[in-house]
């Protein structure tokens, strides 16, 4: 049974197949690429033209979750960028926008116009500034909170779990001035103190990878997307993805819609 993390204990709770949501990184040349986490804007292109062509149509999480939740996202995929990059807007938004879709992106508060300096190996790149926060938001795109600085949550005290969740989402609440919905776990660990933090903090949902017995919306689990995602890897992976799952979670409630 997993463990229920809705923020709404009066809501109905909703027992159906978990939704089916895309991780992506950065989009931009994969020649240099150690961690298989960049994907070139061509394939891009053809990953979101796989989705077309089968009747599905790629969402931001939180569209997605409201969906879903009223029984009408059995044609949505929920479509993620994780930490930022600033290959965002140069790269992915024209594809997106090409094919009508959105996205989240996950943004790290603290390293706004920084680089991707927790990763040892590979090239160093850019991410966004305060600017491209709003303008990723300006064109549609929701943004959550990916923490301050890209460190493992399980492995924080209490204290600095805290405010890698919370002040995260007060930075990023100011710059883009708009309600902060969606968190996502550095490396996609959590546990059931990340997860609480993630409640506590007054989040919406959030998105881990393989969130085990803590399945629900306070951890989403994803399907990593890579360069090496041609058509018969989306088949497969679509396939596993309607395998029998049970996804336990709540109705939002009129003031989430």
């Amino acid at each position: 049974m997993p463990v229920e993390t809705g923020a709404a204990p009066a809501a109905t709770p909703l027992r159906s197949p978990a939704p089916w949501i895309w991780m992506y990184h950065s989009v931009d040349d994969a020649t240099c690429d150690p961690y298989g986490i960049t994907v070139e804007p061509a394939r891009l292109e053809q990953q979101m033209g796989w989705l077309r062509r089968r009747g599905l149509r790629g969402v931001g999480v939180a569209e997605l979750l409201r969906a879903h939740a009223a029984g009408r996202g059995h044609n949505m995929v929920g479509l993620t960028f994780d930490d930022g990059y600033a290959d965002f807007v140069a790269h992915a938004l024209p594809v997106l926008r090409h094919h009508g879709f959105t996205a989240t992106v996950f943004v790290l508060a603290s390293r706004l116009d920084g680089v991707n300096a927790w990763d040892p190996l590979g090239p160093r790149k850019r991410l966004l500034c305060a600017d491209g926060v709003r303008a990723v938001v300006g064109a549609g795109m929701e943004v959550g909170s990916h923490g301050l600085r890209h460190r493992d949550l399980t492995r924080l005290p209490p204290a600095d779990l805290r405010s890698e969740v919370s002040e995260s989402r007060d930075v990023l609440t100011r710059v883009t001035n708009q309600p902060l919905r969606g968190f996502c776990y550095p490396y996609g660990r959590l546990d059931e103190q990340t997860v609480r933090a993630a409640r506590e903090a007054g989040y919406q949902y959030a998105c881990a990878i393989s969130p085990g017995p803590l399945l629900g919306l306070l951890a989403l689990p994803r399907v990593h997307i890579s360069q090496a995602d041609r058509a018969w890897r989306l088949h497969i992976k679509h396939l596993m993805h309607q395998a029998p799952r049970c996804f336990s979670t709540i109705r939002p409630t009129p003031s989430d819609q």
